[in-house]
């Protein structure tokens, strides 16, 4: 049953061979084997999930499912609030935090009949790139327990590569769905800034994080994006852009299409496999018929710089409102007011959301406002309008997700400059607001994943899961598909 996918899922369903509880029931089982080994859950929801698997039963026997994902198992990263479950944002800061509302993609899945099984372990308020900044501990990899699964949203790519659940929803701030999803071998979206709501997401940068699906294919991607995209009265950075269907458009040909080949790319530190599997990967969709144009993205060069100039500017005042008093963790016997906020922001907050705070507060204090977050805007603008002109030529761009592979856990945890450049091919997206599939295309000489990115124009996910598709179709019988995870 390990990586059956929507589709599969629903063929049971509709054949009512078995219904919503038995596969609710297995995967819990699965998280019971596993994970004592993965560490992909901060909370397991059985009992919540059990009954709405057995309220999905009734509708699967009477065929009044109301979607798709129906009776369909899904974890939910642990920084989207969900009502009466706890939501930590894998900090102790939130240990006890229980909200009283549903985000708006969690209402959106619930509504449509998902069941969920529970909340997914991530880097502490997602500042990370492998979940060692979780104050839950390490989400591994099921590839190699000895490596990281990527981050922020390590613990939902884990939980669908080892089978713990069918998809989970993660967030991306600087390609927080897509390096996890690369690292795990597994499908995810990060879709455009503006079309998955962020109502109820606690926040990080909130000029750049965006909610999207982490699956097992394109297809399951698109099946999920129909459910939580849209306009959002309740988030009004989102936009009344009409949702495709977009499983309908999944088998459009590609014949005559024009693929982005990045130059600047290839200077920015990739390793030899990496580069080869994308000439892999170049190579089908030629034999699919689509032809690459090189591009120009002349100011990527800047995206790491400019993106850990405006994010930890967010961080800091996104943070400023957890001070012990109104909810969260309060440090006891302080002497004053503000020995208390001391006490309990040293105690709750980890080391790297300290840093963060202290550098975003750096660059928006007086004097260095101008010199480092305004120019760093400005430079934002020129990435964006970069993007913009390689889509006047091209229908969408081709390009690495990481610079490696799954590294071990504490190679890099000590050095915050190499963790950061994890992001290099993946914030430059957050930054222009594009969306970007994540999708496995070969495996390294430690038999590890390896992921490439699809970046498309604003609104267009539909393209670029349909190239994700053909892809997918393309290669399904390569050996890398057919290698399993060490559980």
């Amino acid at each position: 049953m390990q990586n059956i996918t929507i589709k599969e899922l629903n063929k049971k369903f509709e054949q009512k061979k078995d219904n919503s509880s038995f596969y609710v029931k297995s995967f819990l089982k699965r998280i019971d084997e596993v994970e004592d080994n993965i560490n992909a859950f901060v909370t397991v929801t059985a009992p919540e999930g059990l009954v709405s698997a057995r309220e999905s039963d009734q509708r699967i026997e009477t065929n009044k499912r109301r979607s798709k994902v129906d009776g369909v198992p899904a974890g939910i990263k642990d920084v989207l609030c969900t009502r009466n479950i706890r939501t930590t944002a894998a900090s102790i800061m939130l240990d006890t935090f229980i909200p009283i509302f549903d985000a708006t993609v969690v209402k959106k899945l619930k509504d449509a009949g998902c069941v969920i099984i529970g909340k997914n372990n991530c880097d502490a308020w997602a500042h990370g790139a492998s979940t060692e900044n979780s104050d839950y501990g390490v989400a591994k990899n099921p590839w190699d327990l000895s490596r990281v699964s990527g981050g922020s949203s390590g613990g939902s790519a884990a939980a669908v590569s080892a089978g713990e659940c069918v998809f989970s929803i993660g967030s991306d701030t600087g390609g927080s769905i897509r390096q996890p999803s690369a690292f795990c071998g597994v499908v995810g979206l990060k879709p455009t800034y503006g079309r998955v709501s962020r109502y109820g997401l606690i926040a990080m940068g909130s000029s750049l994080d965006c909610v999207g699906p982490i699956a097992n294919t394109s297809e399951d991607i698109a099946t999920v994006m129909e459910i939580i995209a849209g306009h959002d009265e309740k988030d009004a950075t989102t936009v009344e852009t009409p949702v495709p269907e977009y499983s309908e458009g999944l088998n459009n040909s590609i014949k005559g299409k024009k693929i982005g080949w990045v130059s600047e790319f290839s200077d920015m530190g990739l390793d030899r496999e990496i580069t080869e599997a994308l000439a892999k990967a170049r190579c089908e969709y030629e034999k699919l018929g689509a032809e690459f144009i090189e591009i120009n993205l002349p100011h990527a060069k800047y995206g790491i710089s400019v993106y850990y100039l405006i994010q930890p500017a967010e961080v800091s005042s996104n943070l400023g409102r957890y001070d012990g008093i109104k909810y969260g963790f309060s440090a006891d016997k302080s002497e004053n007011l503000i020995d208390h906020y001391f006490k309990s922001r040293d105690k709750g907050l980890g080391r790297e959301a300290k840093r963060r705070i202290m550098l975003g507060t750096f660059v928006l204090s007086s004097g260095y406002y101008d010199a480092y977050y305004n120019k760093a805007m400005k430079v934002r603008t020129l990435i964006k309008e970069d993007f913009a002109k390689a889509f006047e030529k091209v229908d969408c761009i081709l390009a690495p997700v990481t610079p490696t592979t799954a590294f071990r856990i504490g190679e890099k945890d000590q050095d915050p400059l190499q963790m950061y450049m994890a992001d290099i091919f993946t914030a430059l997206v957050n930054l222009s607001g594009n969306p970007a599939l994540s999708l496995p295309c070969g495996h390294d000489n430690h038999k590890l994943p390896i992921g490439m990115q699809i970046i498309g124009r604003n609104f267009d996910e539909e393209t670029i899961l349909n190239f994700g598709h053909q892809y997918e179709k393309a290669t399904e019988k390569e050996t890398w598909r057919n290698l399993k995870t060490v559980l």
